[in-house]
């Protein structure tokens, strides 16, 4: 099955018909619909299908037992109306270069496995790279079983729900010791490709990034009876301090977005008594951001003083800077670099979106590849890169793995 032929039969599975962009949330239908996608073309190309105990699929060819194996892949779910190509662009071309390699008649001197990573948007229960931080230590098992959804939905009954065991999750540390290279290609998130006319990348970092949880509490009131002056009004706390958010982040060239809210009683005609907003900030470096986040949460606690409001700021999670395996990365760079009969370059570029391949830095020796996102546009429908540059981003994947895993 060809690239385009694994394109065309992944793209309906969890595809608003409103949206027009993606739902394909962890444990649910849509994410189940991937599941049996990704074991159909692994069984399709001969490889062993295993789940590990936190979700995640491997697809495997020789005997990972033998250690030092060589990984690629990436992640299948989505966030809330998302765009096609995060996540599932890694996994199509990671399948499209094992076929690439056969067609060159390559040799595998080592076990090779293509990875699905459960739940790396974190769309359903708050937290993203759920599967990895699992499998890294970097998430306990209590911990994961004090997820919920927003219906109230626990982590573990929607696991249990699913027919998986959520009382075996937790570490992976003997998996992850069998790999010795993880390579995750994926869109780029941003227009640094398109800028300097490169069809792909090489990752060099993936910026500090987390994300706070501000909950303003005041009291709930009729809004139609009740004076301005006796209001204690959750929400111009709450309106005040996404303002700050954007100040602040232009000050020390960092990003900070208000994008989830949830609001008490939500009523039209209602004060609410409580307003709770999450934050998502990012910077190029850690005192960058604690800056940003201090002078947001600053910003908050006057703005709720100002107006009689509790204020509680909870960090739900925290990702610091990954520098990725530097001997790994300039590997990527040499195999990319040497073709000069396609005129390809191997530009070196950091990047704010965290991912599957940040989380396991800490664990084995990762790295990342790009594919050229010529509008920059992403987690949105309009989200999108050309065929061409696709098929040039699993060439790139297909002549990595054969300098990491061949003969």
């Amino acid at each position: 099955m060809t690239f385009h032929e694994m394109w065309a039969e992944l793209l309906p599975i969890g595809r608003s018909s409103a949206s027009g962009g993606y739902r394909r949330f962890a444990w649910t239908a849509a994410d189940a619909e991937c599941r049996a996608w990704f074991e159909a073309q692994a069984r399709a190309r001969g490889l062993a299908c295993e789940v590990d105990r936190n979700g995640n699929q491997w697809a495997w060819l020789g005997d990972p037992a033998e250690g030092d194996a060589v990984v690629t892949g990436s992640h299948l779910d989505s966030v809330p109306d998302g765009g096609a190509f995060d996540g599932p662009l890694g996994v199509v071309s990671s399948f499209a270069a094992l076929d690439e390699l056969r067609a060159r008649g390559a040799e595998f001197a080592k076990p090779f496995a293509i990875v699905n990573f459960g739940d790396e948007e974190g769309a359903r229960f708050g937290l993203a790279c759920v599967g990895s931080r699992l499998a890294a230590g970097q998430l306990t098992r209590e911990q994961a079983h004090r997820l919920t959804d927003g219906d109230g939905v626990t982590l573990a009954r929607a696991m249990e729900a699913a027919g998986y065991d959520p009382d075996a999750i937790g570490p992976d540390p003997e998996r992850l010791g069998r790999i010795g290279a993880f390579v995750e290609l994926h869109v780029e998130q941003g227009r640094a490709l398109d800028l300097s006319g490169d069809s792909v990348g090489v990752a060099s970092a993936i910026w500090p990034h987390g994300r706070w949880r501000f909950d303003f509490r005041g009291e709930a009131n009729h809004a139609g009876t009740t004076r301005l002056v006796d209001r204690r009004d959750p929400m111009l706390s709450y309106a005040e301090t996404v303002l700050a958010a954007r100040r602040e982040a232009e000050l020390a060239g960092a990003v900070a977005t208000f994008g989830k809210i949830a609001v008490e009683p939500n009523g039209v005609n209602a004060i609410p008594s409580l307003v709770r907003g999450w934050l998502d900030s990012r910077a190029a470096d850690q005192e960058s951001l604690d800056t940003v986040v201090g002078g947001i949460e600053k910003a908050a606690r006057e703005y709720a003083d100002k107006h009689g409001i509790a204020l509680d700021v909870v960090r739900e999670s925290f990702t610091p800077v990954v520098e990725f395996d530097h001997a790994l990365r300039d590997e990527l760079a040499r195999i990319l670099g040497r073709d000069e009969d396609r005129g390809l370059t191997v530009p070196v570029l950091g990047t704010g979106a965290g991912h599957d391949a940040g989380i396991l830095s800490g664990s084995i020796p990762t790295a990342m590849l790009f594919v050229r996102n010529p509008t920059g546009v992403s987690h949105s429908p309009a989200e999108y890169a050309a065929e061409d540059d696709c098929l040039a981003g699993v060439t790139a994947l297909a002549d990595v793995l054969e300098g990491l895993v061949c003969r």
